[in-house]
């Protein structure tokens, strides 16, 4: 008997009967049932989100830009949310939103806060805060849609935060702008700065070289203060005796005028009796002068007669000079009463004039003594204003000390000054210099530079997806997973309608190799079958392109070979047993193949059942055949289905020749499925 005679003999029984027919045909169909309608149902679940309802709810009060400009991002979040198309979204309250979440309303709700704008310019105040979108999730109504809410408020929340950026960015190159025409503007006054300075250094050097003059001047200064100082003590001292000796001069002069008074009468009655004096002596004088005159006329006489008479002129003059001598006692005398009587009148007027003084003095006394009473108290005025001139000066004496001092001091720092304008000259070039250099440095964008780069600086990095290969949908992205799940589905239920070998053949000796391999041929049949029908739905109906169309439908077929040959040698080496270890097996594989999650996420102790278990090598294999990945992961997953396959052929030739010999066990098993 033959390895095709003996899997004809398997078609023909399967196909025996109307009912046998049409379970071949349920079986051959579940693994089209079970991957197509899986990549269907989930093709794009993306695209379809704009019908998932959602609640949005904005409280936000707005806020005002430095500018006076409003700002609104509350509002931007939910006309964004519109323009994206992502879920239904309904606006309402916190309060319907919460209840809502709850109830299943929605499948979540976000929430803009009142204060999300204030908190977007706080930084501008330097009093930041972040801006919190609140998001209201119930698992209850959809685990992987809050997953995406989640994602949706983190694009939502690094939108804002760009345009948030972008404002920023845009006010503080604004800023730089201001600051380089603040810098050029400050060049400028750092040039004006060193022109002043330079005048200041040339006024610093008069004002130097006037301190000089003004510290000579104030030493001299000093000095006459010390000599005013001095004469202001004796000045004071002075007064002082001054005041005191018109007090006793006052005193002295109290009773003048009443001894004037009395003077003036008794020198009016000298003067009367001086004057009567010399009247008489007068008239004694003019007797006594007119004999001496008449002596002389005598004389003359005599000479005259002595000459007619002849007598010579010697006798004539000795007669004279005996005259003289006889008339000289009364000449004498007469000379000695005109000086007297001169004498008396002079006497008899001075005493007039003593009289006329005394009366004067006695007159103007009164006034003598009452100006020396004002002379006193004017002096003692004047020895008090002495004292405080004394006081002034001395005061003017430690100021004008001081005035040296400082004077000194200020021509020691205008030196100084002088020397330190000619640094601030220096340095004021060399900042005007470097503050024009840079000025150059600072960045001065026009307007669309200024705008390109805030948009840049508030969305500094772009994701420039380079996808080496893609799935087209979410549907495409999960297919290599369904599929390859699909065909072990289906190499699992053909078992639940097939033999695994044909006891009849064990019976009669057949080889067990021919056993084996007649055992599996008709499920490899169906198998292939199978595999051509998922394919041609997937891609001709679902709408999966493959990037290598015909490689993915012999990978798919030969997929189907490896799984039938593994749950056939399941079957035939451990009997109803090996269904439980088939469907222990799927369900091993299905999570460990790495289908949805990369398999790296599993728990550790998973990971030796990706390494070593078909599933994860199909689904790797498919994805590099559908999306047009390397050749490698697929000649590998090759390898191990044909492993896969050679090892489960031998399992079941194994077990065939192992099953030549009947046992109680077989004959009558414990469990039958």
């Amino acid at each position: 008997m033959t390895t095709f005679r003996l899997a004809a003999t398997e078609l023909r029984r399967l196909t025996s009967g109307k009912l046998p027919k049409l379970a071949l045909l349920a079986v051959t169909l579940v693994p089209l049932l079970y991957g197509a309608m899986y990549i269907y149902a989930n093709w794009d679940p993306y695209g379809k989100l704009d019908s998932v309802p959602a609640a949005v709810v904005i409280d936000d009060t707005g806020a005002e830009v430095d500018d006076g400009q409003p700002l609104n991002a509350g509002q931007d979040v939910y006309d964004e949310l519109l323009d994206s198309g992502t879920f239904s979204w309904t606006r309402t309250d916190l309060q319907h939103a919460q209840t809502g979440v709850a109830n299943g309303d929605y499948t979540f709700a976000l929430v803009v806060p009142r204060d999300f704008s204030d908190a977007l310019v706080s930084p501008a105040d330097f009093e930041p805060r972040q801006a919190k979108l609140q998001l209201i999730t119930n698992d209850a109504n959809n685990y992987l849609v809050g997953t995406i809410a989640d994602k949706l408020a983190g694009e939502v929340r690094e939108g804002v935060a760009s345009n948030a950026g972008s404002t920023a960015a845009e006010q503080f190159l604004l800023g730089f702008s201001t600051v380089h025409d603040k810098t050029v503007e400050a060049a400028n006054g750092a040039g004006e700065l060193a022109d002043g300075a330079g005048q200041l250094r040339d006024g610093l050097g008069q004002a130097e070289q006037g301190g000089t003059e003004l510290s000579d001047g104030a030493h001299q200064l000093l000095s006459g203060q010390r000599q005013l100082a001095s004469g202001a003590n004796r000045l004071a001292d002075g007064t002082g005796q001054l005041h005191t000796g018109l007090q006793q001069l006052q005193s002295s002069t109290a009773k003048l005028p009443d001894q004037t008074a009395k003077l003036a009468d008794g020198a009016e009655e000298v003067a009367q009796g001086n004057e009567q004096l010399a009247q008489k002596a007068n008239v004694v004088g003019d007797l006594s002068q007119g004999i001496v005159d008449d002596l002389d006329q005598t004389k003359a006489k005599t000479a005259a007669q002595l000459r007619q008479a002849g007598v010579d002129e010697a006798t004539v003059q000795k007669i004279v000079t005996g005259l003289d001598d006889l008339g000289r006692p009364a000449t004498d005398a007469n000379t000695e009463l005109r000086t007297q009587v001169g004498q008396l009148n002079a006497l008899a007027d001075g005493a007039r004039q003593v009289a006329d003084g005394n009366r004067a003095l006695a007159n103007a006394t009164p006034q003598l003594t009452s100006g020396i009473r004002q002379l006193t108290s004017g002096a003692g005025q004047v020895d008090d204003g002495a004292v405080q001139l004394r006081d002034g000066e001395q005061q003017a004496l430690s100021g004008t000390s001081r005035l040296a001092d400082g004077a000194d001091q200020l021509v020691g720092g205008t030196r100084q000054l002088h020397a330190g304008s000619g640094q601030l000259v220096d340095g004021s070039n060399t900042l005007a210099t470097e503050l024009g250099k840079g000025a150059g440095d600072i960045p001065n964008p026009d307007d669309t530079t200024r705008q390109t780069t805030a948009d840049t600086i508030g969305d500094p990095v772009a994701v420039d997806t380079q996808a080496q290969v893609k799935a087209d949908t979410y549907g495409a992205g999960l297919a290599p997973y369904f599929m390859g799940l699909a065909l072990w589905v289906g190499g699992f239920v053909l078992f639940l309608l097939m033999r695994p070998m044909s006891n009849r053949a064990l019976a009669a000796g057949v080889a067990p190799w021919r056993v084996a391999l007649g055992g599996w041929l008709p499920a490899a049949l169906i198998g292939f079958v199978q595999a051509v029908l998922l394919f041609s739905v997937v891609v001709l109906v679902i709408g999966v392109h493959p990037a290598h169309q015909w490689r993915t439908l012999g990978f798919l077929i030969l997929t189907s070979f490896a799984f039938t040959a593994v749950v056939h040698s399941l079957n035939a080496a451990f009997g109803p047993k090996g269904k439980f270890i088939a469907l222990v097996v799927l369900v091993l594989q299905l999570v460990t193949a790495g289908g949805t999650f990369p398999w790296q996420t599993i728990p550790e102790p998973l990971h030796p059942l990706h390494q070593v278990l078909p599933l994860g090598y199909v689904v790797t294999g498919l994805r590099h055949l559908i999306y047009g990945g390397t050749e490698g992961s697929v000649v590998q997953a090759v390898a191990v289905l044909l492993c896969y396959l050679v090892a489960s052929l031998l399992l079941t030739t194994v077990s065939a020749w192992r099953q030549r010999v009947w046992t109680p066990t077989r004959l009558k098993p414990e469990l039958s499925l």
